[in-house]
C-alpha cells in the first residue's frame, strides 16, 4: 500500500511539473502575443496620423474646378416713336469655369474664366465701342476665347480676436446683393441696386459679429481705366514725350460696404461709393474724363416671413432696396449738366416658392431723371434694368430639373423684363449720351429714341 501511495505522489508530482511547464509556455505566448498587439496598435496609430497628414495635405494641395453652363434663348424688342426692331431668335452660349486652391486655412485663390457667345458667326462686329470696355467684357456677346472674369486672392486672418479678410485682384463685382434672386446665384460682394460690373481691386474687412450679429464693414478699392500704355503702342509713340489730350485719366472707385445686421432671416446692408475720373462723351464727340461720381444704397431682406408659420411663408423671400447717386463735374457737362446732379431710385421684390418645388419671384424698380448707377454688367440683353430712368418690371420662374445633396445641378428659367423709360440715356455713360430727354418731348421724338425695351428669355443651365 505504502509503494502505490508513493508511486501515486510521484506521478502527481511529475503531472503537476509538467502543467506547470504547460502554464509557463503559455503565460510566455500570451505575453509575446500581446507584445506583438501592442507592436500592431502602434503602427496602426501611426498609419493613421500618417494617412490624417497626407489627407490634410490633400485637402489644401488641390485645385478644385466648378462648371457653369448656360444655353439662353431672348426675344427681344425695342420700341422708338417710328419703329419697333425686334429679334425673335437670339440664341446663346454662356460659359463660366471656376476654381479654387487654398494652400492653408486662412489663404485661398479663386479663378474664373468665362466665354459669352450668340449661336453662329458674328456679323455686327460686337465687341467694339463700349462693349469693349473691361466693365462689361464677360457679359457682352463676343467670342467663344475664354477671358478671366476673376482671378484673386483671399487672406482671412484673425485680428485682435476679430475675422478680418484682405483680397486683390478682378474680384467678384457682380451678381450682387438682391440682385442675385433672380439670377438664381448666391449673392457676391456688391449691393446689386447700385454696382453690377467687372473690377480690378482690393477689399478689406472687419467682422464685428460680436457686437451685432452679421455684422462687417469692408473697404473696397477699384480701378476701372488706366491710362497705362504698352511698352509700344501701335503709333510708336513714345510715352514719356507723348502728351496728346485724348488720354483718359485713371478712374478709380473707392466704396465702404456695411452689413448693418443678418440673423439669417433679417439682413440689412448699406454702401457708400466715390468714382474718380469717370468718362464719357464731350461736346466735341471725345471719349474724355467728366469729373466724379457719387453714389449709396440702403437695402432690407426678409427670408422667411414669421417664425416657422408654414413651409411656404418659411420659404418665401421679400425685400426693398433705395439709393442715390449725384455727380460732381470737374471743368466738363456731365450727364448734360454743368453743375451737380441727384438721381435717386427704389426697388422692391419678392420670391415665393411653388409646387414643384421652383421659384416665382417679381420685382420693380423705378429711376429718376438723373439716376445714374454703376450696373453696366449686369445680365439682361437690353441693358442694365436697375439703371432705368422710369419704370422697370420683371417676373421670372426657375425651376430645378435635376439635384444633387440638395443643389440644383440642372435647372431652367423663364423671365420677361419691361423697361418703361421716361428719359432718355439710361444705359449711357457719364457725358452726354447719358443726358436725359423726356420721352415723348419733340427732341426725343427728333433722336427716335427708345422708348420701352422687353426681353423674353428662357434657359436651361448646368451648374457641378
Amino acid at each position: 500500500m505504502k509503494k502505490i501511495l508513493l508511486s501515486a505522489a510521484v506521478i502527481s508530482g511529475l503531472f503537476l511539473n509538467a502543467y506547470a511547464d504547460d502554464v509557463s509556455d503559455l503565460k510566455a505566448e500570451i505575453e509575446a502575443l500581446n507584445k506583438k498587439v501592442t507592436k500592431l496598435e502602434n503602427q496602426q496609430k501611426r498609419t493613421k496620423k500618417s494617412l490624417a497628414k497626407v489627407r490634410a495635405h490633400d485637402a489644401f494641395d488641390n485645385i478644385k474646378f466648378d462648371i457653369d453652363f448656360r444655353t439662353s434663348y431672348d426675344y427681344i424688342s425695342y420700341k422708338t416713336p417710328t419703329k419697333t426692331y425686334t429679334n425673335d431668335a437670339l440664341y446663346s452660349n454662356r460659359l463660366w469655369l471656376g476654381m479654387g486652391y487654398q494652400p492653408t486655412k486662412n489663404m485661398i485663390f479663386k479663378g474664373q474664366l468665362s466665354f459669352n457667345k450668340a449661336f453662329g458667326a458674328d456679323t455686327n462686329n460686337r465687341g467694339g465701342g463700349y462693349d469693349a470696355f473691361d466693365w462689361v467684357v464677360n457679359e457682352t456677346l463676343t467670342d467663344d476665347t475664354l477671358k478671366v472674369r476673376e482671378a484673386y486672392w483671399l487672406w482671412t486672418p484673425t485680428v485682435g480676436g476679430f475675422g478680418t479678410t484682405l483680397s486683390v485682384g478682378r474680384r467678384p463685382a457682380t451678381n450682387g446683393f438682391l440682385i442675385n434672386l433672380r439670377d438664381d446665384d448666391k449673392a457676391k460682394s456688391p449691393q446689386g441696386h447700385i454696382i453690377n460690373m467687372e473690377f480690378d481691386g482690393l477689399s478689406a474687412s472687419i467682422k464685428l459679429d460680436r457686437y451685432v450679429s452679421g455684422s462687417y464693414i469692408k473697404l473696397c478699392l477699384g480701378r476701372g481705366l488706366t491710362n497705362a500704355r504698352t511698352r509700344f503702342d501701335s503709333q510708336g509713340l513714345d510715352y514719356a514725350t507723348d502728351t496728346s489730350a485724348d488720354k483718359l485719366d485713371n478712374m478709380d472707385l473707392v466704396g465702404v460696404l456695411a452689413k448693418l445686421y443678418d440673423d439669417g432671416q433679417y439682413s440689412a446692408m448699406a454702401t457708400y461709393y466715390r468714382g474718380f475720373n469717370v468718362p464719357g462723351i464731350d461736346n466735341n464727340n471725345t471719349l474724355t474724363t467728366l469729373g466724379d461720381m457719387d453714389g449709396a444704397a440702403l437695402s432690407f431682406q426678409i427670408q422667411g416671413i414669421g417664425d416657422m408659420i408654414n413651409d411656404f411663408l418659411d420659404d418665401t423671400i421679400v425685400f426693398a432696396s433705395i439709393a442715390w447717386s449725384q455727380t460732381r463735374p470737374d471743368g466738363q457737362a456731365m450727364l448734360g449738366r454743368d453743375s451737380k446732379r441727384s438721381g435717386h431710385s427704389f426697388w422692391i421684390g419678392g420670391q415665393i416658392p411653388n409646387l414643384t418645388g421652383g421659384k416665382f419671384g417679381l420685382e420693380y424698380n423705378y429711376g429718376s431723371k438723373f439716376w445714374r448707377p454703376f450696373t453696366y454688367g449686369e445680365d439682361t440683353m437690353i441693358g442694365s434694368k436697375m439703371a432705368t430712368r422710369g419704370n422697370a418690371y420683371e417676373a421670372y420662374w426657375t425651376q430645378p430639373i435635376i439635384k444633387k445633396d440638395g443643389k440644383s445641378v440642372f435647372s431652367m428659367q423663364i423671365r420677361y423684363t419691361y423697361l418703361d423709360y421716361d428719359y432718355t440715356g439710361s444705359n449711357g455713360f457719364f457725358g452726354n449720351y447719358g443726358a436725359p430727354v423726356e420721352i415723348g418731348s419733340a427732341a426725343a421724338i427728333a433722336m427716335n429714341a427708345v422708348e420701352s425695351a422687353q426681353d423674353l428669355r428662357v434657359y436651361f443651365r448646368y451648374r457641378y
